[in-house]
Order: C-alpha cells, then sequence, then structure tokens
C-alpha cells in the first residue's frame, strides 16, 4: 500500500536507497562521490528519506554468535472474533514484553493469515515461550504451525543480511520505467 502522502522518489533518491541498503553506515560524502552529486544534496535527499521512513537503521547481528540458536518462524490462523482493538492492544502488549520476537503481520499463505519470526537461545527456550504463547493466546487460534531455523548449522547458504537486495531493487526499478 502506498502512502498517498508520500512524495514521489527522484532518480538521485533510488542511488541514495540502493547505497544505503548495501552499507548505511557510509558518510554523505563519500556517497555523494559515488553517485556523483554534491554532499549537501545527499544530505538532503536523505533526510527527506528518513522523514518519509524509507530508510531506517539498524545491524542485523550475527544471532548464532549472540547466543541464539533458532530462529522460528511461525505462522497461525486467527478466529474473526479475535479482530478487535482490544485483541491489537493486548497484541502490542505481549509485543513488548517479548522482544525475541522480531517480525510480525498479517498476511496469507499455508491456510494462516499471521505469522512472526523469533529468536531462541535452545529447544527450552522455545519451548517455554511457545507455552506461553498458548496459555494467552489459544483461544484466538485455531491453527498454528512453525518452522524452525537451527542458527548453528553448517548449511546457512546466506545469513540474514539486505545487501545482496541493492542489485533486485535496481533491476526492479529499471525494469518498471
Amino acid at each position: 500500500m502506498v502512502d498517498a502522502n508520500m512524495k514521489r522518489l527522484k532518480p538521485i533518491d533510488y542511488k541514495i536507497l540502493f547505497e544505503l541498503v548495501k552499507n548505511s553506515k557510509i558518510s554523505d560524502r563519500k556517497l555523494s562521490k559515488k553517485i556523483g552529486v554534491s554532499q549537501p544534496t545527499v544530505t538532503r535527499r536523505r533526510a527527506g528519506l528518513e522523514r518519509e521512513k524509507l530508510v531506517d537503521y539498524t545491524a542485523i547481528p550475527n544471532f548464532e554468535k549472540l547466543g541464539f540458536e533458532i530462529m522460528a518462524f511461525t505462522y497461525a490462523t486467527w478466529k474473526h472474533e479475535a479482530h478487535t482493538t482490544e485483541r491489537v492492544s493486548d497484541a502490542k502488549s505481549f509485543l513488548s514484553k517479548h522482544p525475541n520476537i522480531i517480525f510480525v503481520s498479517t498476511g496469507r499463505g499455508f491456510g494462516m493469515d499471521r505469522m512472526f519470526i523469533s529468536l531462541h537461545r535452545d529447544y527450552t527456550d522455545y519451548a517455554e515461550f511457545m507455552k506461553e504463547l498458548k496459555d494467552e493466546w489459544g483461544k484466538f487460534v485455531t491453527n498454528s504451525d512453525t518452522f524452525m531455523v537451527s542458527l548453528k548449522s553448517d548449511n546457512i547458504l546466506r545469513n540474514l543480511t539486505f545487501k545482496y537486495l541493492e542489485n533486485y531493487m535496481e533491476k526492479e526499478r529499471t525494469v518498471k520505467k
């Protein structure tokens, strides 16, 4: 969904975004040299992208090195009566108590309409978390399933990062012109 209040991006904005996806720590001075515009232009355009919430800065750590063993992708189907303002408020409260839940959204797939991604130190931590989740939210859920990823696996072909996304974004933007 596109925000009607959001300004239309210019080619320079895309160039800045693509470079920030690759390296969000790049200085405006280096960025200006890389894309061939003045540093004040980059500073002004970058500030606009931040104001419009098109760019946000965060580090994506190596979760396994931080002691997390499991990344869980949990899918659920909610009962229709669970869609209330009160439930949204309760969900926000629950999320505030669980910073290990790193993404939550509605959606569609696998016959489910909700999903979240969570991190866990080990299977015991995961099991305790799921018990708490079921105790608090089980009455609103008709179906759920989880896909667990071992962060200690030697079969991870690409760690979670967005640096590869720049090529895809540039290609998509070029195709749509």
